[in-house]
């Protein structure tokens, strides 16, 4: 039993090639029962500062695993600040014992840092690194991936940089713009329904966005931006092995 969480592809992708029908979390999250019972239990999900994504921890935190292999796959695109260890006091915090924590480095869909342009044109070696965590899990490997002092610095200049902004800063990272078409793509990602049609256009409701981006790069307009300056704000993304209708079939809440 696999659980993923996605926004532009990169852990469906993952999810995918560990189990052929892993099943969307922001999809879950909102059955009656959240008791899961399995030889094997997984969850694939990218890191958003160095940590899982909150609707991740909310599910973690809730459900119910009665496995006798708990393990996490967490994908990065730049630097995963200790993400393991993150995650494995996480899991500890929710009482969770937890076998075996990698990361794997793909596609950094981070815009306001990263041009997809070029990150779609760097070799990451995700075969190789897909390769080593598959036979991990089939071994039932016990392990957590190392973590350096350098990381966890990583991690404390992330924390220091977000004490300085506004709690709700990233609650305000969405902006749509006037060439909204009311295709409503953007709404049918969107994994916390943050985004609806209103009156024929997008509106955005923060509050609960998970800061994915997958609005932003689903948009065949570009009509949904950033507040902040983008690298490249004519590039966007979406894993070449993942369809849009994939995307939609994982997020759609409304």
């Amino acid at each position: 039993m696999l659980f993923y969480f996605t926004g532009t592809g990169n852990s469906l992708y993952i999810a995918k090639q560990i189990e052929e029908h892993p099943i969307s979390i922001p999809q879950a999250i909102h059955r009656d029962s959240l008791s899961f019972t399995a030889d094997q239990i997984g969850i694939v999900a990218p890191i958003y500062g160095h940590e899982a994504p909150p609707i991740v921890k909310e599910f973690i935190k809730k459900a119910d695993f009665n496995t006798d292999y708990f393990y996490l796959i967490l994908t990065y695109g730049n630097r995963h600040g200790g993400a393991a260890e993150l995650a494995k006091r996480m899991c500890e915090d929710y009482g969770i014992k937890v076998n075996y924590i990698n990361v794997i480095r793909m596609v950094d869909n981070w815009l306001p840092s990263f041009d997809m342009a070029e990150q779609t044109q760097l070799d990451k070696n995700v075969e190789g690194q897909l390769s080593s965590i598959l036979a991990d899990i089939k071994d039932r490997k016990q392990m957590i991936s190392p973590v350096t002092e350098a990381d966890r610095a990583a991690h404390r200049e992330f924390l220091e940089r977000k004490s300085r902004l506004p709690t709700d800063a990233w609650q305000h990272l969405l902006q749509i713009k006037e060439n909204c078409t009311g295709c409503s793509i953007c709404a049918k990602v969107c994994p916390s329904a943050s985004i609806r049609l209103v009156n024929g256009k997008a509106a955005y409701f923060p509050g609960n966005c998970q800061t994915c981006l997958a609005c932003v790069h689903a948009c065949p307009h570009k009509a949904i931006g950033l507040t902040i300056p983008e690298k490249n704000p004519n590039a966007r993304y979406r894993n070449a092995h993942i369809s849009l209708r994939e995307i939609i079939q994982a997020n759609q809440q409304i």
